[in-house]
């Protein structure tokens, strides 16, 4: 597994390897391994470390590059048997490949690599310059519910991602956590460090001009664990059970109402979102730019309605909304943003609420993630998360009329709450921007439909009540 004259047999048990990793996104597509080459060595003494990217080429014509660490070891590691990639020989020598990631023995080349800011052929170290002293690390262990990266947990203080699908440039998870921690931002957790790699052409030779210099590409980036923290999923779901438990209290009366905490993180999302418009770029779109961004949610739902026959009865409405949107006038100001926004993306703890993961969605290329947009997108996707927390339990009782009046009651309470949180802030309630909202939330709504029809099947009532809403609305 050394480059493009990989054998037959190393590129099959790659190709195995990939189809069972929970990070690699071609299952359910035709793919095969186009070709792999090292970026770099981050140890050559054994156990030896290298990062290797993988090429994989679908039927359709698309190509994906993923990262994969790879540790070399003699002898086989019986607790790495689910991390095995490959078997392979050198110099008449046996070699067993492991995903280094889950090799405890290794994972520190990393963190070592933050606080020295090391680099080597092919790759370099950054430490973010608000660290003076970074925390201690500890064992390490990756975290099982990751699907898009891998995270790995040193200790109860660090927490390292790595990026499995890369592209050349800057990923959005770094670049706004370091501005953000520039900005002294106390709703994040903050960075402490990066690996950069320098990215050459998809068939692994150097750049077609010599002179010219390869492109950065983001591999993993470190940051403080917040190990005494509460999911924001997590402490709604408790809520929302606390409240169907409860069966002549209102929302309002229940000990484990969330409303004040939908409040805060109202008020810690808007001061995220002040602080992205102070360091970084911002702008506004006029009504030629509205009307390409209403152009493109129709065309998003033309696609989902021709699948998802459920949305057909609403599709008039619901194209309404988009149509609203393109007859704006008024321009409407962008700047950087989460970009894929939701309760599963913030952390309560003791001081309050920080947010996380700043890339975006992974699906999308990285010039879309990183591209200006309205806050109110990070607003909608908050919108519908509050919705889905409120529905998931309703998914197992689609037919119990009174735990659907409750969830309405959970819903409109802890959505009008983070709205209000947010307005405190900023001075305008993001409902006051109807046509705006609504369109984002209908978009949001449309591609949940699609997601949920495709791959959970009994949530698909979930967004379907919201299409039922939105398309009902009128701002």
């Amino acid at each position: 597994m050394t480059g493009h004259g990989a054998t037959s047999d190393q590129v099959a048990s790659l190709e195995r390897f990939l189809g069972r990793s929970r990070w690699f996104a071609g299952k359910g597509r035709t793919w095969h391994v186009q070709g792999t080459r090292t970026l770099g060595w981050l140890r050559h003494e054994f156990p030896a470390v290298r990062i290797v990217l993988v090429t994989v080429s679908y039927s359709g014509g698309d190509i994906e590059t993923y990262q994969l660490p790879i540790v070399e070891r003699y002898e086989p590691v019986e607790t790495l048997n689910h991390a095995l990639i490959a078997e392979d020989d050198r110099d008449g020598r046996r070699l067993f490949l492991y995903d280094a990631l889950h090799d405890k023995e290794v994972t520190g080349l990393w963190l070592a690599g933050i606080v020295a800011e090391d680099s080597g052929d092919g790759w370099a170290f950054h430490r973010d310059p608000s660290v003076t002293e970074p925390p201690p690390g500890g064992a390490s262990i990756v975290i099982g519910a990751e699907q898009s990266n891998t995270s790995v947990i040193f200790g109860d203080s660090i927490v390292l991602k790595v990026f499995r699908k890369i592209s050349p440039g800057i990923n959005p998870d770094i670049e706004v956590h370091a501005a953000l921690a520039a900005a002294g931002s106390t709703h994040i957790a903050p960075p402490l460090g990066w690996l950069e790699g320098r990215w050459t052409d998809d068939d692994g030779s150097a750049p077609a001009a010599p002179a010219a210099p390869a492109a950065a590409v983001s591999l993993a980036m470190a940051q403080v664990f917040l190990h005494n923290a509460t999911e924001g999923w997590e402490m709604a779901k408790t809520s929302v059970r606390d409240l169907y438990a409860e069966a002549d209290l209102h929302a309002d009366e229940v000990g484990g109402d969330f409303a004040s905490e939908a409040f805060r993180l109202g008020v810690a999302t808007a001061e995220v979102h002040q602080s992205l418009a102070r360091v970084l770029p911002t702008g506004v779109l006029g009504p030629a730019e509205l009307a390409t961004l209403a152009q493109g949610m129709r065309e998003r739902l033309a696609r989902a309605t021709a699948e998802i026959d459920a949305l057909a009865p609403h599709a008039t409405a619901l194209d309404a909304a988009f149509a609203d949107l393109g007859r704006v006038e008024e321009p409407v100001a962008v700047q950087r943003i989460h970009g894929d926004f939701h309760l599963g993306q913030v952390m309560r703890t003791l001081e309050g609420w920080r947010l996380l993961d700043f890339e975006g969605e992974p699906a999308r290329p990285l010039k879309d993630r990183r591209a200006l947009d309205s806050t109110l997108k990070d607003v909608a996707g908050m919108l519908r998360s509050f919705d889905y927390a409120a529905r998931h339990l309703l998914a197992e009782h689609p037919h119990a009329a009174q735990r659907e009046y409750r969830a309405t009651e959970w819903a409109d309470r802890n959505r009008n709450a983070f709205c209000k949180g947010y307005a405190d802030v900023t001075g305008r309630d993001p409902r006051d921007s109807a046509v705006l909202l609504r369109a984002f939330e209908t978009d949001k709504a449309v591609y949940e439909v699609v997601y949920e029809a495709r791959n959970r099947p009994g949530w698909l009532a979930i967004p379907m009540s919201a299409i039922a809403r939105l398309a009902a609305t009128t701002p």
